[in-house]
């Protein structure tokens, strides 16, 4: 038995017009497993087992000794898209779905009754449990594309196709603001699903950001520095990753002087950011692999530039299954990369 609730705010407000097309990426439900059936104690029947609740991810033995067997209880199957992690109210995981075909029992059916249990079968576990998804892609993309939190306000899945049929898939995450990590905005809604990507890929504006007049404006360097920290609060881990550098706006005044800046601020990192307050200041910082400037509307050459170097990064990152090697992954990306643009600092 399955219940699908819905949180106590859609109770008291109106969905938003952009939640009407049905995105969801966590979710409450009530499970209960079946009864087990009661034992037959004058003929030393065995009651059958309550059925399942099992959650499948989608991209019996006949009796031979001298007693009676019940049937067990029907099991319930239910669907629920790759990538979706079961979670119990008390925090437990019950474990994760992450590739087609991927099955989870989130609720177990009760025993039948028997001699040992006086032939009373037991209840199933009832509880309730979230279903919460966090995309799988291959790259995370997180891009600052205006002066307001949320141009896009739900996580898309992209997919970047190569002429000989090579597909890559892409999270693109553009909520990811000052403050996330405590909420702001989408918050944790957004951090989670970079947690599954293979490669970072950060988009920051060449003239900086403001998130709006009631807050300061931040410089490129430091749209960088903010972007760090958040994900560092969020998961430290997650500094571990991959990661390339996209400089957009490269097509507007004064930015190439301006990039040649940044380039040399950025081999200088720790001791630019030295001059912020903790609160801010990350403790480890993010190792790019290669900064690139771009115009992203304007040219269409870089844009084909970024989709080779992901390729190429993507190809050595699969090559390297253990976490362990972070740094020997860097020195093989770059021996690996010799095509001409931007090179690695």
């Amino acid at each position: 038995m399955v219940y699908f609730t819905r949180t106590l705010l859609e109770k008291i407000r109106r969905p938003r017009k952009y939640l009407k097309d049905g995105f969801r990426d966590s979710l409450r439900i009530f499970v209960s497993g079946g009864p087990g059936g009661n034992g037959l104690p004058k003929f030393g029947g065995i009651g059958g087992k309550g059925g399942d609740v099992i959650v499948e991810a989608k991209e019996g033995k006949s009796a031979s000794h001298n007693f009676i067997l019940g049937p067990p209880g029907e099991d319930l199957k239910f669907e629920v898209p790759t990538g979706v992690t079961i979670i119990t109210d008390l925090g437990k995981k019950l474990g994760e779905l992450n590739n087609d075909g991927d099955t989870l029992i989130v609720a177990k059916g009760g025993t039948g009754g028997h001699q040992k249990n006086g032939f009373l079968g037991s209840r199933g576990q009832v509880y309730h449990v979230r279903l919460d998804l966090k995309l799988i892609a291959d790259i995370d993309a997180k891009p600052r594309i205006a002066s307001y939190p949320f141009t896009t306000i739900r996580p898309n899945l992209g997919i970047v196709k190569y002429n000989d049929l090579r597909q890559i898939s892409i999270a693109d995450l553009p909520g990811l603001i000052e403050g996330a990590y405590y909420n702001k905005g989408m918050g944790h809604k957004f951090l989670k699903h970079v947690e599954r990507t293979k490669l970072l890929l950060m988009i920051v504006d060449i003239n900086g950001f403001q998130l709006s007049t009631k807050y300061p404006h931040r410089t490129c360097l430091e749209t960088i520095m903010l972007l760090n920290k958040e994900l560092e609060l969020y998961n430290e881990d997650l500094l571990n990753k991959p990661s390339l550098l996209l400089i957009n706006k490269m097509d507007t005044d004064g930015a190439e002087q301006k990039f040649k800046e940044i380039k040399t601020q950025l081999k200088e990192f720790n001791d630019f950011i030295s001059k912020y307050s903790e609160e801010i200041r990350p403790s480890k910082c993010l190792k790019f692999s290669n900064i690139i400037p771009i115009s992203a509307k304007e040219s269409e050459k870089d844009i084909v530039l970024v989709k080779r170097k992901l390729r190429t990064i993507l190809d050595i990152v699969n090559d390297v299954s253990n976490t362990n090697k972070i740094d020997k992954l860097y020195e093989d990306i770059k021996s690996s990369i010799s095509e001409k643009g931007p090179q690695l600092i």
